[in-house]
């Protein structure tokens, strides 16, 4: 079976991969295949690490298949593109995010949501047109179809663009499609981590604005001295969620463990919605009442498609938004991990892929 792949993926890869469910990463070599006529490959320079690596890696959501190179928020340089890509040339700075391919033909891909289409095509852990499995960008190089590749504005940084590709375009995307990005709104942000973080910079470029709830009373001067979130909410404190009872217009809830909604359905005011953007392991409780009693709406979201991608990027660029940040390099990987599981970030680690991964060969 290997023979095969090699022989349809010539272009040699370099990356670390998780061999299995302990998710202990370690270099991997592998191919990628050839540059087709619509493809764009790129030498990979930064890659984030997002919470969904972790799960993946531990095969948490039971769907990952191994060896699993993780990476969906990848950014690097155009060495090659094919005869009719029409986008991208030699130089050029882009982008990969969270899916490299869709069916095209179906409702949602005819609209530009390729994230709902039923056939989108994972970044890494999936199986691509051709039957092989995708690979992330914990590797030296990344071959795309052009449709899926984002251009990086030259004013933002790659490494602090990188977690906008999978972080930022999960939190842009419902703020635009539920109507929470009207000046003057109230919007409520719950956990200060990854997304968190994101999405109240986006938020306060929309002119809303921001209240960050959070489990953590330390987070507060974070929140409102470097983000500029309005005001903070320490959601175990049922005196400070008491006093702002039906003030919230929506609210985006980032976080991935199991936690109570009653409470932040209880923040919104009447027909506010609360959406879900983190992805708990196990089901939440929902309690109904609350909601027919304001005409309240819980709902969900996932990424973007690639037109709304690219506008989000832009926007970051003209409002001057990257993630905070902490660089490392590709062999520190499995203690960014553990510290991961730990929270211990702020708030998004980049790999620096073009500085450190080496092949052996």
């Amino acid at each position: 079976m290997v023979v095969s792949t090699e022989q349809e993926h010539p272009k040699k890869a370099f990356g670390w991969a998780a061999r299995d469910s302990s998710g202990v990463l370690s270099p991997f070599k592998f191919s990628r295949r050839e540059t087709g006529e619509k493809d764009v490959s790129f030498k990979v320079l930064y890659c984030g690490i997002c919470h969904s690596d972790l799960h993946m890696g531990k095969n948490e959501w039971g769907s990952s298949t191994y060896p699993l190179v993780p990476g969906h928020e990848i950014v690097g340089v155009v060495t090659e593109v094919g005869s009719k890509v029409e986008k991208f040339k030699v130089g050029d700075k882009v982008g990969v995010g969270c899916m490299v391919g869709s069916c095209h033909s179906c409702d949602s891909c005819a609209n530009n949501l390729e994230n709902y289409c039923p056939k989108m095509i994972l970044t890494y852990g999936s199986k691509y047109l051709d039957g092989t499995t995708t690979y992330g960008g914990y590797s030296d190089v990344m071959v795309a179809d052009e449709h899926f590749i984002v251009r990086v504005p030259d004013s933002l940084p790659l490494d602090g663009a990188a977690p906008l590709l999978c972080a930022g375009i999960t939190t842009y995307s419902p703020l635009r499609y539920f109507g929470l990005d009207k000046p003057g709104m109230h919007v409520g942000v719950v956990g200060l981590g990854g997304l968190g973080h994101v999405a109240v910079k986006f938020a306060k470029a929309m002119g809303v604005k921001v209240t960050v709830i959070s489990t953590s009373p330390n987070k507060k001067e974070e929140a409102i001295e470097h983000l500029h979130a309005d005001s903070f909410l320490v959601s175990r404190n049922q005196d400070q969620m008491q006093a702002a009872l039906g003030t919230m217009d929506g609210i985006i809830d980032t976080v991935s463990a199991v936690h109570p909604l009653l409470p932040l359905i209880g923040l919104l005011k009447s027909h506010g919605k609360l959406v879900m953007v983190g992805a708990p392991e196990k089901p939440l409780e929902l309690p109904v009442f609350p909601l027919l009693l304001g005409r309240k709406i819980v709902g969900g979201s996932c990424i973007g498609g690639m037109k709304e991608t690219q506008e989000m990027i832009d926007f970051a660029a003209k409002h001057n938004i990257t993630a905070d940040i902490e660089v490392i390099p590709i062999d520190y990987l499995n203690t960014a991990m553990e510290r991961l599981v730990k929270a211990d970030v702020r708030y998004r680690f980049v790999i620096d892929i073009g500085n450190t991964l080496k092949s052996s060969s």
